[in-house]
């Protein structure tokens, strides 16, 4: 469906067209296309570790919405912010009242085994039991 532009000029032979389906198709093609990227990117805001190798690990395709990483040094942070075991409790009693609360634990492979059982307490206490490890593959 073209849009006749009409031309005040003494030229009568010229006419200027926009042709809108075309422009309304590349819409939808760039909208579908920045939708399909901001899906596929992943922002992970957490320390870096170096992570243990696992043969066994079942591969999970949801990210848990709560991240916690404890570095070789044994620094435990949730998501960028370092905190302590009691503020992991805090943090997860208040997103407790959701029924589906899932916590992700990435510890570092130098990272000693009471700290990452000291995070793994705390996010009991809370009450929340359904914790993953992260591993590589």
């Amino acid at each position: 469906m073209p849009v006749n532009l009409q031309s005040h000029s003494g030229d009568e032979g010229d006419e200027a067209r926009i042709e809108i389906i075309p422009l309304i198709d590349i819409m939808f093609f760039l909208l579908a296309a920045f939708m399909l990227v901001s899906l596929s990117m992943t922002h992970l805001r957490r320390v870096p570790v170096n992570l243990p190798e696992a043969s066994t690990g079942l591969v999970e395709t949801e990210t848990p919405p709560f991240q916690i990483a404890i570095d070789a040094n044994g620094v435990t942070t949730w998501e960028e912010d370092i905190v302590t075991l009691s503020e992991i409790t805090a943090r997860l009693k208040t997103a407790a009242s959701s029924t589906d609360v899932r916590v992700l634990i990435a510890a570092d492979e130098d990272a000693r085994h009471k700290q990452v059982l000291g995070v793994l307490n705390a996010i009991r206490e809370a009450g929340v039991e359904k914790v993953s490890f992260e591993t590589k593959d």
